[in-house]
């Protein structure tokens, strides 16, 4: 197979922004600053921070009462900048694809499919200021985000053809309980985001208790509905914290199941595997994993200090890259490198 290098180097840039994206969008989520600008794609009206003195006076004229908090702003703005960016690279990547499909067999099913996602999450990032911070909306969003992550991460190994060492024998061997470890990697994402989207991540203040009892009293009634108040304003959350606790404890029991899983299945891959692309895969995720779960407890421990929050969030998107190569590895078939 002859590489697009050009293609490649494209697609190499777009992953790294798309992480830096995922980043910039937990960093904005957790600074409260997904409403400091109210409207979109602009804000309040304007293609940067409005600061100037006739700008405020213009913000008020439009949006009454309204006001305008720079550094929240600007947070939300710098996102909104980046996103864009990532957009356009994903349009020129589809249109290099579809330009080069004859003379390098570009494959298209996954730009086009990134082109869709790319439009769909420009929807969500308007929704969730339209919608004032709806957690369905907002959880989506953050799984859009991934999901683009992801979908890069797979074009650049596909483009890369990498992992064509890995024995057939720990294919055949590993990759339905790798696949089914990535289900629950996911699972555990989406636990995560709406334990975000409805800020309950500090509803179980202390570890390994939750309100000094291993098992709380929980409430399941409304933890996991999808909001039933279109326009109300969910910054802060509106849950009580009885469905708070529910939703981060629930979390908490995921990450645990995510966390005993993988380690049998680390240590059934460190025992078994025969290929050392697949050692090297075994390693690096059990220090992913246990990052992974030590930023998880220090987020309750130290009350959600921001650049660890942020972290957390930045490895479990690091985390989720791994797995999908893992998987990318043991279900791809051998093929000549470039």
């Amino acid at each position: 197979m002859i590489r697009d290098n050009f293609l490649y180097r494209l697609v190499c840039v777009a992953a790294c922004l798309a992480l830096v994206v995922v980043t910039l969008g937990a960093f904005t989520r957790l600074k409260d600053a997904g409403l400091g600008c109210p409207d979109w794609p602009g804000c309040y009206g304007h293609l940067t921070v409005p600061i100037s003195t006739p700008s405020l006076v213009e913000v008020q004229q439009h949006f009454s009462g309204a006001i305008v908090e720079p550094v929240k702003a600007w947070a939300e703005m710098i996102h909104r900048y980046v996103a864009g960016t990532l957009g356009l690279l994903i349009f020129v990547i589809l249109a290099r694809s579809w330009w080069t499909r004859h003379r390098y067999q570009t494959p298209l099913a996954l730009p086009v499919l990134l082109t869709i996602l790319v439009i769909f999450q420009a929807c969500l990032g308007r929704w969730t200021v339209t919608l004032k911070l709806l957690p369905p909306i907002v959880m989506l969003h953050l799984l859009g985000g991934l999901t683009l992550l992801a979908l890069l991460s797979l074009f650049v190994l596909r483009l890369g053809c990498f992992f064509n060492a890995v024995k057939e024998a720990d294919k055949q061997r590993f990759k339905w309980w790798a696949l089914l470890g990535l289900l629950i990697v996911i699972g555990q994402i989406i636990l995560g985001g709406w334990t975000s989207a409805n800020y309950a991540s500090l509803s179980c203040p202390n570890f390994p208790y939750c309100h000094n009892t291993l098992v709380p009293t929980l409430n399941f009634t409304h933890a996991f509905t999808l909001g039933d108040k279109m326009g109300q304003n969910y910054q802060g959350g509106v849950l009580d914290q009885m469905t708070r606790m529910t939703i981060q404890f629930t979390h908490r029991v995921g990450a645990a199941c995510v966390f005993f899983y993988w380690l049998i299945f680390l240590l059934y891959m460190l025992a078994k595997a025969e290929s050392r692309t697949i050692l090297r895969f075994t390693i690096l995720l059990f220090f992913m994993l246990v990052l992974q779960m030590l930023l998880g407890v220090m987020n309750v421990i130290l009350l959600l200090p921001l650049h660890i929050a942020v972290s957390h969030n930045g490895s479990a998107a690091l985390l989720l890259v791994v797995v999908v190569a893992l998987n990318y590895a043991l279900f791809v078939k051998a093929r000549d490198m470039p």
